[in-house]
């Protein structure tokens, strides 16, 4: 009876940060609001449970990937400042031109995010040119945002081999993997998402033509500016981006050349690759296992290693190749890596909420029904995975909780199944980006914001290209994976 009142208790704390989070209170209070709620209900110590369960696994978390939030942020900033994102964006409606807006838009989206440029600094600028290139072409508006999120938000967040996500790196550390985990299954799926998507989008638009909706009367100003109360509470707790500091700095009127602007992109994707997969497997980092140095090892560090070292080289060939461009660098340094604070406390604060759930005896019905899940540990894995980023709309936050409360079960029943933990990463990554993106997401928020647009109006492709694309290239992999192994 205790563990059922328990349990209570951490549904009622669950309640408690959906509900307030969603109306735009802060996380960093209500996380532990909610875990004290949960601690007390469930009759264990509260202050303990606070100070040495929560805000030991907080900060755990920012030990472990601060410095991507970090640095991901300043780069993000740095690539917006000195117009180079701005220079891809028109680069792609002159290649594409109306004709083709719909693809135009996701695979601009498509290469800034992938070459590590922040989410929420690609839809304050991918979102101009959608506009003009779908006002060109007289498609409805409410294709938009779901165009922009298939481009900025699906295959390049959780599929693509070596996608600097923030969602992509957490994994590594618990499964001592690197951001190429099963890289095959991670092309399989972005094709799966890539092509469902744009299916869909120009099914849409081919219905509207025939219907005679065009693209509408709206203004072309977006509904929200970035730093919105509302928009900002909640897009800091889905990504790794402060929205607030977009404005901030000095966006360069000059543009690049369209090899400048894309030369950072490819500079994170090749390091990241030879230091992951060349480079940090041959060196000898024995050293680590040593107290001073946390005894840990290079499978548990070297994939966060690998996505640092891509950044901060970037980093600076971007700057060397804009430094006229840049001329407030200091601004957008600052700009950037202030980014970088609220978002990393926001899910931090999720992942000390998760840690004090996973601590509680009650949390051992919620492990057995996990567990019981048909199917094997893919399937465990994937809807653990897909329960709590739903419940906290959060891709990183979800994922972390799942992999807090049961990574060390997951890899036992892998060695036990013969289940290589490449594809454990893989399918947690996927998994962490499908239900996520339900109404309450702070990227959706955002997104429909700048877009001048209304869950009615957009949400219903949103969910078809963010989650039921998404959706069926999990159930692919998990196939895939289940029949040939992980490649």
């Amino acid at each position: 009876m205790t563990l059922y009142f328990g349990l209570a208790g951490m549904l009622a704390s669950l309640v408690l940060l959906i509900g307030l989070a969603y109306r735009g209170w802060t996380i960093l209070l209500l996380a532990p609001l909610a875990a004290i709620v949960a601690a007390f209900l469930s009759g264990e110590p509260v202050l303990a449970h606070w100070t040495q369960t929560f805000m030991l696994a907080a900060a755990r978390f920012l030990a472990q990937f601060f410095p991507i939030f970090l640095l991901g942020a300043l780069f993000g900033k740095l690539m917006e400042d000195s117009g180079s994102v701005q220079a891809i964006a028109r680069f792609m409606m002159e290649k594409f031109g109306a004709q083709r807006a719909i693809l135009a838009v996701v695979l601009g989206g498509a290469l800034v995010t992938y070459g590590g440029v922040s989410l929420f600094v690609a839809y304050f600028v991918i979102a101009p040119m959608a506009v003009a290139l779908f006002q060109r072409a007289d498609i409805p508006r409410r294709l938009m945002p779901a165009s922009i999120a298939l481009g900025t938000s699906t295959f390049t967040m959780s599929a693509l081999p070596g996608t600097p996500a923030i969602q992509n790196a957490i994994p590594m550390p618990f499964f001592q993997t690197t951001p190429f985990a099963a890289p095959g299954l991670g092309l399989v799926a972005s094709a799966v998402m890539a092509a469902f998507g744009l299916w869909w989008l120009d099914m849409q638009a081919s219905k509207a033509r025939r219907n005679g909706e065009r693209f509408g009367t709206g203004a072309d100003t977006f509904a929200a500016s970035a730093d919105s109360e509302l928009v900002r509470e909640r897009a800091t707790v889905s990504q790794a981006f402060d929205p607030a500091e977009v404005e901030h700095g000095h966006v360069s009127a000059d543009l690049p050349p369209i090899g400048v602007a894309i030369a950072p992109l490819v500079i994170v994707v090749c390091v990241n690759f030879v230091a992951n997969v060349l480079v940090l497997p041959r060196i000898d980092a024995s050293y680590l296992a040593q107290p001073r140095w946390g005894a840990t090892s290079l499978a548990a560090v070297g994939g966060v290693w690998g996505v640092c070292v891509a950044l901060a080289i970037a980093i600076v060939v971007l700057v060397a190749l804009n430094r006229a461009r840049l001329p407030a660098l200091r601004q957008s340094i600052d700009a950037g890596a202030n980014a970088a604070v609220l978002p990393v406390l926001s899910v931090g604060s999720l992942v000390g909420y998760g840690a004090v759930i996973a601590a509680l005896p009650a949390f051992e019905l919620v492990r057995a029904w996990v567990l019981g899940i048909g199917g094997g540990p893919l399937v465990s894995l994937a809807a653990a995975t897909n329960l709590l980023a739903a419940l906290t709309g959060s891709a990183s936050g979800g994922l972390t909780i799942a992999l807090d409360a049961l990574g060390g079960t997951f890899m036992r029943l892998a060695a036990e199944h013969h289940i290589a933990p490449d594809l454990l990463h893989r399918v947690a990554v996927i998994s962490s980006g499908t239900l996520d993106s339900l109404p309450h997401n702070g990227a959706v928020v955002t997104l429909l914001a700048v877009c001048g647009s209304t869950h009615r109006e957009s949400y219903r492709d949103i969910v078809m290209v963010g989650i039921v694309g998404a959706v069926v290239a999990l159930v692919v992999v998990i196939v895939l994976g289940s029949w040939l192994g992980s490649f």
